[in-house]
């Protein structure tokens, strides 16, 4: 099968005036996030408690037009829920969801609270939720405290979360193996405290006392965490779970409550709905700008100037990382890192990219974990998924070190780089399936058992090992080619969207050009960029999918999502073809 040049660059100039067209005046991009059944509800029962709160008697300090504004958006918010319900009674996180029992419950929680009961939705097991989510009770608690201010489940059913240790110095959380996950602590007080309230464990009078001698110390804790947005990391659920939390105990004129309000009545959009973030804008840009060679100085500047410089009150993290976005609810985390220096990589001669560059690499050293991989925001900080080291994690922070290496960027640790590779490398050894795959953490694929996307995973991780070209590797990569390759549907795509099979193409491509070519791997190759090439000419490459894991089996879509893999696939494709320069009409 010969695929010409011609047609690939054709396809990539497509897909890139589609992708500079959603770039702002400003140099970035923002794109769209699904909307979010889960965030909806979640705002829709703290605006319900809050108002009940007040209503018997409780002072706030919300304008009046703010006061008002949230029956209103309670009605349009519970309409746009019931008119989302899927055929089987529930709710999925996302309009393309399957139903879920965690989203169906916050959503019968929230319409129970609003006093619409036109609508059933089905039973619910409200001991499945603590299946669901086993010893991480990062969000399994939030829902159980949600149905419980709800009235439909008992409040002796809730674990009573240690919202105590909050208290202690940030260094010290690593120690105590909590069943909650770093980027959780107000959701950790403010749940725990309002199960305090409500129910104590008679049995533990001790710890009772003890605890309530904190809860003062802890509130102060997480409102200096609060961003000036008034959302905990741009997110509407972990910021209503607060809210409705400290809206019960009677503290509606606390400013986390009045902060946290009015971040949720900023974040419904026309039509009722609330997303699960604000934006992944410096997520996308970062990848943007690798999948088109970016060389705005307007689109560099914006991507330096969402470097954290300064210690981050919410995880305690270092100056030199990058988060999601540039608001001010962002956590620096590795992944987002290592995409910023990927794109700055090529720029790294001019000054402020020179020191940006170093500082992003000395902090990705300061994450790793003793097991050699990398975790999303904390070294060592506990063993539940997002602060366990990860295999895409890992292997996105090895790109990163070598891409800005490779610019010769002079004044970085390289021994200690070549040190930290060399065990990272080891971590992916190690933690690679008996099939030759890797998991990854932050995407899925809900159709696929334990809703992981192995071919996602093992993609990512097959960039790192092709960009290194390190012979002692190559038995775990072609176990990984091979787990590609038998994973293949009959139409030439992988899994069940774009963005798996854009991410795959590129991955092929680049184990291609690093000298992977065999008959197996060629014929793979070929029939992966003819279904990617299919879908840009059809403009079926524009539907995006819900493959993104915002946190614990929590789903999204991003529109830009399929644009930005595929033009990053295609970039790969016509380097290994016909070579390729910018694309036209930078703005």
């Amino acid at each position: 099968m010969v695929i010409g040049p011609e047609r690939i660059r054709t396809a990539y100039d497509k897909v890139c005036r589609v992708l500079l067209d959603r770039k702002t005046p400003e140099g970035c991009w923002i794109g769209k996030l699904s909307d979010s059944a889960l965030s909806t509800a979640t705002a829709v029962s703290a605006f319900c408690v809050f108002l009940k709160t007040v209503q018997s008697g409780t002072k706030h300090n919300l304008t009046s037009e703010e006061f008002q504004q949230l029956e209103s958006l309670i009605k349009q918010a519970t309409d746009w829920l019931l008119t989302h319900q899927n055929a089987d009674g529930g709710w999925g996180d996302t309009d393309k969801s399957i139903s879920n029992i965690s989203t169906t419950l916050l959503v019968k929680a929230a319409l129970h609270l609003a006093g619409v009961r036109s609508c059933d939705g089905g039973s619910v097991d409200i001991a499945a939720i603590k299946q669901r989510y086993g010893d991480d009770q990062t969000f399994s608690v939030p829902i159980l405290t949600n149905a419980a201010l709800a009235g439909l489940a008992d409040w002796e059913e809730i674990p009573q979360l240690p919202f105590e240790l909050a208290a202690l110095p940030m260094a010290w959380f690593r120690f105590f193996k909590m069943n909650v996950v770093s980027y959780a602590i107000p959701a950790l007080v403010a749940i725990g405290q309002v199960k305090l309230h409500f129910a104590p464990d008679k049995k533990r009078f001790i710890s009772n006392i003890f605890r309530r001698l904190t809860i003062k110390r802890t509130l102060r804790l997480i409102e200096a965490m609060q961003p000036a947005s008034g959302g905990y990391l741009e997110a509407a659920p972990l910021t209503a779970f607060v809210v409705m939390s400290l809206s019960a105990m009677e503290l509606t004129e606390h400013p986390i409550v009045t902060k946290g309000i009015r971040f949720l009545i900023n974040s419904f959009r026309e039509g009722g709905s609330v997303p699960i973030d604000t934006n992944l804008a410096t997520w996308l840009t970062s990848l943007s700008m690798v999948a088109l060679g970016d060389n705005d100085k307007r689109t560099i500047d914006w991507l330096l100037s969402c470097q954290h410089r300064h210690r981050h009150p919410f995880t305690g993290a270092a100056p030199g990382g990058w988060g999601w976005t540039n608001l001010s609810g962002a956590v620096p985390d590795a992944d987002d890192t290592s995409a910023a220096l990927l794109a700055l990589a090529n720029h790294t001669r001019a000054g402020d990219c020179v020191a940006a560059a170093i500082d992003g690499i000395v902090w990705l050293l300061g994450l790793q974990n003793h097991d050699g991989g990398m975790p999303t925001f904390c070294q060592g900080w506990g063993m539940l998924p997002f602060d366990k080291s990860s295999t895409d994690i890992t292997a996105h922070a090895i790109r990163a070190f070598r891409a800005v290496s490779a610019a010769a960027c002079g004044g970085l640790p390289s021994a200690r780089m070549q040190r930290a590779e060399e065990r990272m490398f080891d971590f992916l050894q190690r933690t690679q399936q008996p099939d030759g795959s890797w998991l990854p953490l932050w995407f899925g694929n809900q159709f696929m058992p334990g809703e992981a996307n192995p071919c996602y995973g093992t993609a990512k991780v097959l960039l790192a090992y092709a960009e290194a070209a390190d012979g002692r590797r190559q038995t775990a990569a072609e176990k990984g080619i091979q787990f590609l390759l038998a994973c293949q549907n009959t139409d030439g795509g992988w899994g069940n969207s774009v963005e798996e099979t854009a991410v795959v193409v590129e991955a092929l491509a680049e184990y291609a050009r690093a000298g992977g070519v065999s008959p197996p791997v060629t014929d793979a190759y070929h029939r992966g960029l003819t279904w990617l090439l299919e879908a840009v000419e059809s403009d079926h490459y524009l539907q995006s999918s819900p493959i993104g894991l915002y946190f614990a089996s929590l789903w999204y879509y991003e529109d830009l999502y399929p644009v930005i893999f595929t033009a990053s696939a295609l970039r790969r494709a016509a380097e290994l073809g016909a070579g390729v320069g910018n694309p036209p009409n930078f703005r």
